[in-house]
């Protein structure tokens, strides 16, 4: 075992609180990477917007414009 899990006092944990404590860890390290999955607030939201762009797909501005309009912008 490492000295971080004696010096913690990790190691007189029981396997559950242990196990409890990884899971604790590991979804701190996803939230911070984001690699959760969308909460399903989220969820509906990003489905909000998929239904809005497959109803209007013409509706949209291409990367090109926006950057060409952008760096014009930032050059005045």
């Amino acid at each position: 075992m490492g000295r971080a899990l004696h010096a913690l006092g990790i190691d007189s944990m029981s396997v559950e609180d242990r196990i409890e404590l990884a899971q604790d860890i590991w979804d701190s390290v996803a939230i911070e990477a984001g690699l959760l999955p969308p909460s399903p607030a989220e969820k509906a939201e990003l489905d909000r917007r998929l239904a809005e762009d497959d109803a209007a797909p013409n509706d949209t501005i291409s990367w090109e414009t926006i950057k060409t309009e952008a760096q014009t912008r930032w050059q005045r």
